[in-house]
């Protein structure tokens, strides 16, 4: 409950609308309180020569706590009625405008302590995603994106709900309480300490329940962010599901996901059940013995019937009021792993290279090196990369090669510190990377991958992305220099045609095309592209390596490399092998001397082995 506590703190930070959310509280409880009271006249009227509403009024104007401010003069008193039945009538009818009052008090007491929950949770939410996206990539990589994005989605959900429960209804319903014990002790203290004696074992019940429901909460939370994740998968890749024919395998292992869902909620279930039937359990037993007790008394003559019934109501009250409470405390305790879960997230450190005190790194002008560079990933038994030594220098057009999972990829995610390797360092400029700011490195690079990101939005904003400022002109630009003006203007609206979602209404070409000018706008030091033309037809390719091959000049380019031609265009062949560099040099003196360089050329490159 610790970290639920710390974000019912934060809802601190809206003090006015805590404090209007709660003035409207105490004064609807206190109409409820007043109403209760009230009903003593009423009944002793009903049942015996009770006070008519002169002798209430000079009761009330002789009583010692009356400040003399407030007493009533003797001519007002005298003008009130002294009919029994106008007197139940007036004081029925200022009941009811205490009821309407105390409607519209609880009315704005929901208003803005609802307020105050929606600004919390949005706040958290955003705080959340901020630090997300401020993770180093070895974190999401090892978490998953689907538990993460569960957490903000479905994790914030859950605290709301709790917050709604503690700020807007357990507020609500325990002044009510309050007001109606107050009342109960009014009409006679007696009956109202014998009722407030079995709160311990009220309190008993509803805290052992509640941490059953937050263990099997918590399991609950991680069920859904699985369940959250299978479906992502399946409609993210849902052309190759269909393509495939599994649509009943993800059928099924969805059903198996859900099953797991639903058997722990069954676990919150039980406890939920079983927490208001103990608690109308025990009040029936405590109101039976009221009962005995107050007819002893009444038959004895030691109680007034009418504040035994009032005391009887208020009791009732406040057992109606306080009743909810069981439901709102087990509500309370479901958001509590949620809580738990969104502070993991929001204390995890943050990706390192943010601090504003680090130097800029200059644009890149000499060197590139990679020296003794070995790097695990989490959760992996062997290393991706093994004592990696290499130097490039600026303006060089290296290419990468290498059998899958041989390292390609990774090394070259360390140049824009996508990772931290665990061993060695990376140098620009011979400048180790870590020890100048992150986003200073980030702007010398451009990156083009084989998986396109696009996003939602014009052809003109996804060109533009990350670039700040740019005119119209410059992302036309760009879009000519990468071979995708033409296609552009054919699309209906051209430049401000809305993509679909991941740019999917566009060709595999067309999209490279686009992050390629993206790349350009840049107008990176160091360009890096990673099976960039791997996946599309040989008339793009022909477009992008046109592409590439005008705008590289005077910037240092490093190419992850599936297709002969590309690696044939390089200044120089690095040859990689389960995270080893087994060689490196041009492609005729590798054809010569290595023996794994032939075989990719030979079964993956696309060429003979003899050139």
């Amino acid at each position: 409950m610790r970290d639920f506590r710390r974000f019912a703190r934060q809802s601190l930070r809206y003090r006015g609308t805590v404090a209007l959310a709660l003035l409207f509280a105490v004064l609807s409880a206190s109409g409820l309180g007043a109403g209760l009271v009230g009903i003593i006249p009423v009944l002793q009227n009903i049942l015996q020569d009770g006070h008519t509403l002169r002798t209430l009024a000079a009761r009330v104007n002789e009583a010692p706590w009356m400040p003399d401010a407030l007493r009533m003069s003797d001519a007002f008193i005298a003008s009130l009625t002294q009919d029994r039945f106008k007197t139940v009538l007036i004081i029925i009818a200022g009941l009811g405008v205490l009821t309407l009052l105390g409607g519209a008090a609880n009315f704005l007491h929901a208003y803005f302590s609802l307020t105050v929950v929606q600004r919390t949770v949005t706040k958290v939410r955003r705080d959340a995603f901020h630090r997300v996206i401020r993770l180093p990539l070895k974190r999401v990589v090892a978490g998953g994106a689907s538990d993460i994005v569960s957490r903000i989605v479905n994790d914030t959900a859950a605290l709301g709900a709790g917050l709604t429960a503690l700020l807007s209804r357990a507020v609500a319903q325990v002044t009510k309480g309050i007001a109606g014990l107050t009342a109960a002790f009014i009409a006679d203290w007696r009956l109202g300490l014998v009722s407030v004696a079995v709160a311990p074992l009220l309190y008993t019940i509803i805290r052992r329940l509640g941490k059953r429901i937050r263990r099997a909460s918590r399991e609950a939370l991680r069920s859904q962010a699985g369940l959250y994740g299978a479906a992502s998968e399946a409609l993210q890749g849902l052309r190759v599901v269909k393509v495939h024919t599994t649509e009943r395998y993800e059928a099924g292992r969805f059903h198996r996901i859900n099953k797991q869902v639903m058997r722990e909620m069954l676990r919150v279930r039980t406890a939920r059940a079983l927490a208001s039937p103990l608690v109308e359990v025990v009040s029936i037993v405590v109101l039976g013995f009221l009962a005995l007790v107050a007819a002893k008394a009444i038959i004895d003559g030691q109680l007034d019937p009418s504040r035994f019934i009032t005391a009887l109501i208020a009791l009732g009250a406040a057992g109606a009021s306080l009743k909810p409470l069981t439901g709102l405390v087990n509500d309370i305790q479901s958001s509590a792993p949620a809580a738990q879960r969104l502070a993991e997230l929001l204390d995890a450190d943050p990706e390192p290279g943010h601090d504003s005190r680090l130097p800029r790194l200059p644009r890149h002008r000499e060197s590139i090196a990679f020296e003794g560079v070995a790097f695990t990933y989490p959760g992996a038994g062997e290393p991706a990369l093994r004592g990696i030594d290499l130097r490039i220098p600026f303006g060089e057009r290296v290419a990468f090669v290498g059998p899958n999972g041989s390292g390609k990829t990774t090394l070259l995610s360390l140049v824009p510190r996508l990772f931290d390797p665990d061993a060695g360092r990376v140098l620009i400029d011979g400048r180790d990377i870590r020890e100048v700011g992150v986003r200073s490195l980030r702007r010398h690079i451009g990156v083009v991958t084989q998986e396109v990101v696009l996003f939602r939005g014009s052809v003109a904003a996804n060109i533009a992305y990350g670039a700040e400022g740019v005119t119209r002109e410059r992302v036309e630009e760009a879009a000519r220099k990468a071979r995708a003006d033409e296609f552009i203007r054919q699309l209906p609206n051209g430049y401000d045609t809305e993509l679909a979602e991941q740019g999917l209404s566009l060709s595999g070409g067309q999209r490279q095309r686009l992050a390629i000018a993206r790349a350009i706008l840049r107008d990176p030091a160091i360009l890096i592209l990673d099976e960039a033309t791997s996946m599309i037809d040989a008339d793009s390719e022909a477009r992008i390596a046109e592409a590439i091959a005008e705008f590289h000049g005077g910037r240092t380019c490093l190419i992850v490399a599936h297709r002969l031609s590309t690696v044939l265009n390089a200044d120089r062949i690095v040859v990689l092998d389960a995270g080893r560099i087994v060689d490196q040099g041009p492609h005729g003196e590798l054809i010569a001397r290595c023996e794994t360089y032939r075989q990719l050329v030979r079964h993956q490159l696309g060429g003979s082995g003899q050139q």
